[in-house]
């Protein structure tokens, strides 16, 4: 007999509000991710001792149906981010199977994982928030430590399969990485792309950490 998939978590954090999508949404936190970013946002997902909690999909929808109400009355659901909530999706699709149907996802996610994972959860997300970096690949490695190949090939399949749509595109400016021109080049690639939706922002050092490099 096949075991039920599970999946280490750094934090389960509910009530959220227009910050991760429509309505009201609870974000789970997925520990683990293929990327060292310079100024990690949260460490704790590549840290050994990171993870909070391992779930089976039935333990996390246990966790999570106390909000039904909250969700359905606003339009929401959950918030899968991380670490990279991509190298999850066996256990995102199994939740999928299980939650109520009328909940949106949303996958906050830098794409840079294989193309199965994303064609597995495609037809389940109401909603991406796809964190590119910077789509010059010297500046993208120089700062992930990781080539942005799956990254590129990923969205090329998204656009083409019809999801483009769904997705927003942050595009940060990234101090002593990229500048403002890098990102304008790599917002007109993805227009050429297929995408409309963009969130700019720019990355303050003072609340990140770089951390990450003595990991």
């Amino acid at each position: 007999m096949q075991s039920e998939v599970t999946a280490p978590l750094i934090a389960i954090n509910r009530h959220r509000l227009t910050t991760d999508g429509e309505g009201i949404t609870t974000l789970v936190a997925f520990h683990g991710c293929s990327l060292r970013c310079k100024y990690c946002l949260n460490p704790q997902c590549l840290q050994s001792d990171g993870v909070w909690q391992v779930l089976t999909p039935g333990e996390l929808y246990a966790e999570v149906e106390i909000d039904d109400l909250y969700f359905m009355a606003t339009g929401g659901g959950i918030c899968f981010g991380g670490g990279e909530p991509l190298l999850q999706s066996s256990f995102i699709k199994a939740f999928a199977d299980i939650m109520n149907p009328a909940w949106k996802l949303t996958i906050e996610t830098a794409l840079n994982v294989p193309l199965k994972d994303v064609e597995r959860v495609a037809p389940l997300i109401h909603t991406w928030y796809v964190d590119v970096k910077d789509l010059n690949s010297d500046i993208y490695k120089a700062y992930t430590g990781k080539d942005n190949t799956s990254v590129i090939r990923n969205l090329t399949w998204l656009a083409e399969n019809g999801y483009a749509d769904k997705v927003i595109i942050r595009l940060p400016l990234i101090p002593e990485y990229n500048a403002d021109s890098h990102r304008q080049v790599s917002e007109q690639t993805l227009k050429n792309m297929g995408f409309h939706h963009f969130d700019h922002f720019t990355y303050t050092l003072a609340h990140l950490t770089s951390d990450i490099k003595q990991l």
